[in-house]
């Protein structure tokens, strides 16, 4: 790993981390299942199977995306990421069918239910074990822009829902005898789970077919509006693409036409400091520089602007609708 950046240094030990505790975890609830027999806690143990495959699939894209870029992979390895939540996705969906399937057929020849205060104990232990875990890899996903680490987290949340509701409905046939509870139980879990599943594949597909991120294009033009310098005259064509944790961001940038080659170049590198101190290192951006044409003397903030054809109207407020679309803007 003497590549790789610090960044993805950390990400690949806090999935070795998460890995071996899913291995533990699905030790424990699988122990609760042979204790217990019941239906509702074999489900989650099936769930553990899942967590532990994906977990280590999980683990090599990033892994695979924290390579750096070479000749074949130009905008490097990061849509890997994308893959492996789907794959997530794709294992959760069918946990849930099978966990369905279980109770469909435990309600026909129940099996005989033992120690339910055991299981309790164990599914209580697992639940909260998965939430700490679980919420600390959405943090930490979010912090990294890693979809992958973000998917694992919200999975290990998921199963701690699953878990409380375990939790309740043994307590429930531990003090009630009312054992038909455990297969509504599971059907509910598989329920759950498949919706689970469902989402984190359409958020893969979504984010390999490049649709745009809402939420961090209008955070970049916030950050840009806040810090614009005079000289910015406009900027249009704005796009990012998401490559695992790595943006890679594309706009044309309007600059003054008599200024000198190097001059411009200073502009565009000021874009990328601001950019880079706001959203990380982990961001390549390609400004191509337009030279401003006499239509943009209207939208045109240089007070002492010596090549002014008409006269300053109005500072153009840059939104998502006036910065996506590839045309110059003109009042």
């Amino acid at each position: 790993m003497n590549n790789f950046s610090a960044s993805s240094k950390t990400k690949i030990r806090t999935m070795r981390m998460t890995l071996l505790f899913s291995v533990v975890l699905m030790a424990i609830k699988f122990a609760a299942y042979f204790i217990t027999n019941s239906v509702a806690v074999l489900s989650d143990a099936l769930e553990s199977i899942i967590n532990v495959t994906a977990g280590a699939f999980a683990l090599y894209s990033i892994y695979y995306a924290s390579q750096p870029q070479d000749t074949d992979h130009p905008y490097g390895h990061g849509k890997i990421e994308n893959l492996s939540a789907g794959f997530e996705g794709a294992l959760i969906f069918i946990a849930g069918i099978s966990i369905i399937a279980e109770a469909v057929y435990a309600s026909f020849f129940p099996p005989e239910l033992k120690k339910l205060d055991t299981g309790l104990f164990f599914s209580g232990f697992a639940g909260l074990c998965n939430f700490i875990m679980g919420t600390y890899l959405v943090k930490k996903g979010k912090s990294f822009n890693s979809i992958t680490m973000i998917a694992d987290g919200k999975h290990l949340i998921s199963d701690t829902i699953s878990s409380i509701g375990l939790i309740v409905g043994l307590g429930i046939m531990f003090f009630t005898k009312i054992f038909w509870i455990d297969n509504v139980l599971a059907v509910i879990f598989g329920s759950v789970i498949l919706f689970t599943g469902f989402k984190l594949v359409r958020e893969s597909v979504t984010n390999l077919l490049d649709k745009a991120d809402m939420e961090k294009l209008n955070h970049l033009i916030t950050i840009l509006n806040k810090n614009r310098r005079e000289k910015w005259i406009d900027m249009h064509n704005l796009r990012i693409l998401k490559y695992g944790s790595r943006l890679h961001i594309d706009a044309h940038l309007t600059l003054p036409w008599y200024d000198s080659l190097e001059d411009s170049h200073q502009e565009m590198n000021a874009v990328e400091k601001i950019v880079k101190e706001d959203l990380g290192d982990e961001i390549e951006l390609f400004i191509h520089a337009d030279p401003c044409p006499p239509a943009s003397c209207p939208i045109c903030t240089i007070v002492n602007c010596p090549q002014r054809k008409s006269a300053f109207v109005k500072k153009l407020e840059w939104t998502i609708e006036n910065l996506q679309p590839d045309s110059k803007h003109q009042i």
